[in-house]
């Protein structure tokens, strides 16, 4: 078996729901992060792409049959580059990549490009089939943007509360606090500010033809505890969770180039990451935010590591609470977390987080000149998954 390495990344910036990037198909938004992470390695012929694997959440409008598949068309790859769109919900991308670091490991393919897409603003309304024609009875629309639908009525229904009642049980079982996690969500926007304002992100991020939308829309610069104290619980009458300390609905797409070492000559770049270690785990629908507790320490134990040698963690701020039961969980040290801005700030447009999390760690550890790094994302219905990265030039 070789190893897979981080060799590019690439993303748009992302759009809040309604937002600068609502009038961009998912397709397009795709095509946009292919495109951009691919001028990233010039000297690639494209045809010797090994497989594109595609992170999509919802896939129920503008992003059906395989949206992986449709961006490398509307490229302008070669027909003979194949792809193939993989759904685990907010970890879909990074599914992909976890999917196409074992591909280059196998020898299966020397390059394979992954990524993902959302567009949380075009998710369609969709209605259900009925068991006969022309019911007489009403038909209600059913919106695909976000969380449980059509439940099947054998599902448990403990199961099946809400993303956000499921979170403010696990704000009452860890005690965690509303001050701590608006404290959590200001540290977000003021590091997600500060990093596009020293330029981190002019490496990553990509503009969307025909979108006015030069950063994150969903960054707000002011924002303080007490901005945030301010707003009115989401889902309890006396809950914790507000629209301020979880992440927003969001559009957008990422991109990232994995390779064999050897492949860095007919991709013109140098590997920046090796992928280390990676797992997935889950537990019960209601305890998602949980779960990539355990993916993280599995994935650390993979690398032959710990946590004590890790110097950067990106996780996916899906919402303050969660995030912080896991870094509690974990023990480290928060200011090695999410250090150039969440989700909470950045937006967690669903298919393309993973992507999201990946390229940044790779870049984070390459600035910090730090060795070891965690990407982690929890996945509603009760699944974590995460992704250990070796900066190779800090062995």
């Amino acid at each position: 078996m070789g190893s897979a390495f981080v060799y590019a990344a690439a993303r748009t910036p992302f759009g809040r729901f309604n937002g600068a990037l609502s009038g961009v198909r998912p397709d397009d938004l795709a095509v946009t992060a292919l495109r951009g992470v691919l001028a990233k390695v010039p000297d690639l012929d494209p045809a010797e792409i090994g497989d594109v694997v595609w992170g999509n959440a919802n896939g129920a409008g503008e992003d059906n049959r395989n949206v992986g598949r449709m961006a490398v068309l509307l490229a302008g790859l070669p027909v003979s580059v194949p792809a193939t769109t993989v759904n685990r919900l907010c970890g879909s991308s990074l599914d992909a990549a976890m999917i196409g670091s074992r591909t280059v490991e196998s020898g299966d393919a020397d390059i394979v490009v992954i990524g993902g897409v959302e567009s949380m603003t075009r998710a369609p309304w969709v209605l259900p089939k009925p068991s006969r024609a022309f019911p007489a009875g009403d038909t209600t629309a059913v919106s695909t943007t976000l969380g449980w639908r059509l439940v099947n009525p054998r599902m448990p229904e403990e199961w099946t509360v809400s993303l956000g009642e499921a979170n403010e049980q696990l704000a009452d079982r860890f005690s965690i606090s509303r001050e701590r996690q608006d404290a959590f969500a200001t540290r977000s926007h003021t590091l997600a500010d500060a990093a596009w304002n020293a330029g981190f992100y002019d490496d990553l991020v990509v503009p969307v033809d025909g979108a006015d939308l030069a950063r994150d829309e969903g960054i707000r610069p002011g924002t303080t505890p007490e901005v945030l104290a301010g707003l009115k619980p989401a889902f309890r009458p006396d809950g914790t969770i507000t629209a301020g300390n979880a992440s927003p609905l969001n559009d957008g797409a990422s991109a990232v180039v994995l390779g064999a070492e050897a492949a860095s000559g007919r991709l013109g770049a140098d590997p920046i990451a090796r992928v280390a270690g990676r797992a997935a785990s889950a537990l019960e629908p209601q305890m998602f935010g949980y779960a990539p507790v355990e993916a993280a320490n599995q994935a650390l134990r993979r690398a032959g590591i710990g946590w004590d040698d890790v110097g950067a963690v990106e996780l996916n701020e899906a919402f303050a609470v969660q995030s912080l039961v896991c870094l509690d969980a974990w023990k480290v040290d928060p200011e090695i977390v999410n250090t150039r801005g969440g989700a909470i700030a950045i937006g967690h447009p669903l298919g393309a987080s993973g992507g999201r999390v990946l390229g940044t760690l790779a870049h984070v550890l390459r600035e910090r000149r730090e060795r070891w790094g965690v990407a982690a994302i929890c996945i509603g219905v009760g699944q974590g998954l995460a992704v250990v990265l070796e900066n190779v030039s800090a062995r």
